[in-house]
């Protein structure tokens, strides 16, 4: 019998289907939840029974025991790829019982899966191609990605959750338009719908999102689309396959594939942090490589075709402000005709994507005219009371999306819409293509093309409502609780549930004390963001193994504010030091590798650069004023200013500078200026502030407080390190 909560959703979301499609269509709706309602009711039982979505207790085997592992015993399946996929290929593997393998060439969601839009979605815009176009297996495509999108939603409640998206309408004709086609995507979602979509007048539309541009705006749209952390969500899935009896590593490389009788039979591979090599034997090899899926396929075949055609997508992170804290944005149909999302995520805002032919490789980075499209684009969308400028861009990345041909096609020249699964002739299988929704299915399906191909002889996937890392015992008020036992702050607490579900006692038992009143444990390891020493350590647990490891994938640092993950980066190493037993040549090196990151993948060279070619347009009575700040400012008529002369001045007015406040100083200008600017370089940067090319500058800000004490005599108050 269907719950009544549901049948609460049915009834409402029905009668909208009602007026959209007639009583037929309701009657659809309303036997499809029953249905779905049904079927989820017998996925729970044969789990149950199973003993499948029991908590785990046992703790994490350590790197050193998989390794060991993985050399050492024989499997029924190997992994090739630890992102959504190929970690969903080990998780679905495990729960049918296949002693499972899984090596991943750098680290879990290190490539294409920590680098999404963030959205959970079954696709509105394929849904409307599938209807203008009378295409099933488009139609297809979409409903089952709904499934999966509700799917996911159940098993992690603690990483992902509905988000409202507003799609604002400028065009009278466009209102009934886009509001039957919002309305079939929540008659497709049948019992996998999250919230009924709903028409909102322009005044209201305003009141949920006051940042968009009122001329000509007629209403709005919201409908119900999925949001998750992506990167966390991979790094579960595979923990969760771990927890199963998967033996899984990172930082481990595939130098060749293995055959015995011409049929793979396993992988050479290599420990990419010592160098050792060694073998793996398995019956059957997935490979799950995303836009890498063509190297490993010539490991197989050499003479085989290219099948990947990758596509670079650009996302850039904004300051809060730029949109509400619950409220996204979708425009349908930029100046080029690619969809830009707007979505708040991790307490910023999110903009993003572009659509690009690129090359593979191992480090793709963004490219300043895709950063300034899409910011081209914010600016369409906002009032023009906002100044959407260059300077707020606090980080920016590529992800390369793997296009796919489909190689059992006789037409190699298309691509295909979905995902493709191929067997070779020496039978590995390779999966590639789809998007992280659908990684569920994807791996389900693949894994049931190796047991075939293997002759394995075990059952059918029992992935769909299992249960991720964190998931079992979650609560949304667990923060509370989190509060109350363990003396964290609030924000902190909420970071910790949110991103850790059930486990993050265990992550909060692991925090030092502050020193403080309040908090007692959880230092934090930058001032603006909830991240706490402990999840350093937790990390380590959980396999990571170096420090980009950590900024990147573990605490998203590095994607919110590579500024920020630069300042923190000495406290992450120090603490790995501790954990890993790293010594001073190894920290370095870890700093040295996590800033060639920052600077190449995160944006952090292209900040510096857009600052740099601007030229200086300052007034004379602005360069004037600044020449004397400079002069006033350049101890010992040196030709330039240092932090050292800063702190000199400031000290001797009585404001002493922290370590914290220096080491912020340095990160703005040592790495450019080498601690130091001359007097060209001092104007450019006052230049680039006035712009708003750079949104503020640390430095610029300290050096007036400085100045203008000298000038007036002012007594200065210390900021507290937030200039």
């Amino acid at each position: 019998m269907a719950s009544s909560w549901t049948w609460k959703k049915a009834i409402k979301v029905g009668a909208a289907a009602a007026t959209a499609g007639g009583g037929g269509c309701a009657l659809l709706y309303l036997t499809s939840v029953y249905n779905s309602d049904r079927k989820k009711e017998q996925v729970q039982q044969q789990l149950a029974a199973s003993g499948l979505n029991k908590r785990p207790s046992k703790p994490l085997p350590t790197r050193a025991d998989q390794l060991n592992s993985l050399a050492n015993e024989q499997f029924d399946v190997l992994i090739i790829g630890g992102g959504a996929t190929g970690s969903g290929c080990a998780l679905d593997a495990a729960s049918r019982g296949l002693k499972t393998a899984m090596v991943e060439y750098d680290d879990f969601s290190s490539g294409t899966s920590s680098r999404s839009t963030k959205l959970i979605h079954g696709g509105v815009r394929y849904l409307q191609k599938a209807i203008m176009n009378l295409d099933i297996e488009q139609y297809k495509m979409v409903k089952e990605a709904l499934h999966e999108r509700a799917n996911l939603l159940e098993i992690a409640p603690h990483l992902s959750f509905p988000l409202p998206i507003m799609l604002p309408v400028y065009k009278w004709w466009q209102l009934p338009y886009f509001w039957a086609g919002i309305k079939a995507y929540d008659l497709v979602s049948g019992g996998d719908c999250l919230k009924s979509s709903y028409i909102l007048s322009k005044s209201r539309a305003l009141e949920l999102f006051p940042m968009l541009k009122k001329n000509e705006l007629k209403g709005a749209i919201v409908y119900y689309d999925g949001m998750h952390n992506d990167a966390r969500m991979n790094i579960s899935i595979a923990i969760s396959a771990v927890r199963l009896g998967a033996s899984v590593a990172n930082h481990v490389k595939v130098v060749d594939l293995i055959k015995t009788d011409g049929i793979v039979s396993g992988a050479k591979v290599r420990n990419q942090l010592t160098g050792e090599e060694f073998s793996i034997k398995a019956k059957s090899v997935i490979n799950a490589t995303g836009p890498f899926t063509d190297s490993i396929r010539k490991m197989d075949d050499g003479q085989t075709r290219d099948i990947v055609c990758p596509s670079a997508g650009i996302h850039i992170m904004l300051p809060d402000y730029y949109s509400p804290s619950n409220m996204g944005l979708l425009d349908p149909a930029t100046s080029d005709g690619r969809v830009i999302f707007f979505l708040p995520w991790q307490g910023l805002t999110i903009a993003g994507t572009t659509d690009t032919p690129c090359p593979v490789t191992n480090s793709p980075g963004p490219s300043e005219s895709d950063i300034q499209f899409i910011l081209s684009e914010v600016k369409n969308y906002l009032t023009p009371d906002i100044d959407v400028r260059r300077g707020d861009v606090l980080s920016a990345w590529a992800g390369i999306r793997p296009l796919v041909k489909d190689p059992n096609a006789g037409d190699t020249a298309s691509l295909v819409r979905n995902h493709v699964v191929h067997v070779s002739d020496s039978k590995m299988v390779t999966i590639a293509g789809g998007k992280w929704t659908t990684y569920r299915a994807m791996a389900a399906e693949t894994v049931d093309e190796a047991v075939e191909a293997a002759q394995l002889g075990v059952g059918p996937s029992m992935t769909d409502g299992l249960l991720l890392e964190g998931a079992h015992n979650w609560a949304p008020t667990m923060f509370i609780r989190l509060v109350q036992d363990l003396g964290v702050d609030t924000a902190v607490a909420q970071h910790l549930s949110d991103t850790y579900g059930d486990r993050a006692f265990s992550v909060g038992k692991m925090a030092g004390l502050t020193g403080q009143r309040w908090p007692i444990v959880g230092r934090r390891i930058h001032q603006e963001f909830p991240y706490i020493d402990a999840e350093v350590r937790y990390a380590v647990k959980e396999y990571a193994a170096t420090a980009v490891d950590v900024i990147a994938r573990r605490l998203r640092l590095s994607f919110l504010n590579v500024q920020a993950a630069e300042e923190a980066l000495p406290i992450v190493v120090s603490i790995m030091a501790d954990e890993l037993g790293w010594d001073k040549e190894e920290q370095d090196k870890q700093t040295e590798d996590a800033m060639d990151f920052l600077r190449m993948q995160m944006g952090k060279d292209l900040n510096k650069a857009s600052r740099d070619n601007i030229p200086v347009s300052l007034t004379k009575a602005e360069i004037a004023e600044y020449v004397k700040r400079f002069n006033a400012l350049d101890d010992g008529k040196k030709g330039y200013i240092s932090i050292n002369d800063i702190r000199k001045s400031l000290k001797s007015q009585g404001v002493i500078l922290t370590n914290e406040d220096v080491s912020a100083l340095m990160a703005t200008i040592s790495v450019e200026t080498h601690g130091s600017l001359d007097l060209p370089e001092f104007l450019q940067m006052m230049s680039a502030i006035k712009s708003g090319t750079v949104s503020h500058s640390r430095f610029a800000k300290m050096a007036e407080m400085d100045y203008k004490a000298k000038k007036y005599g002012e007594h200065m108050e210390r900021s507290g390190g937030g200039v």
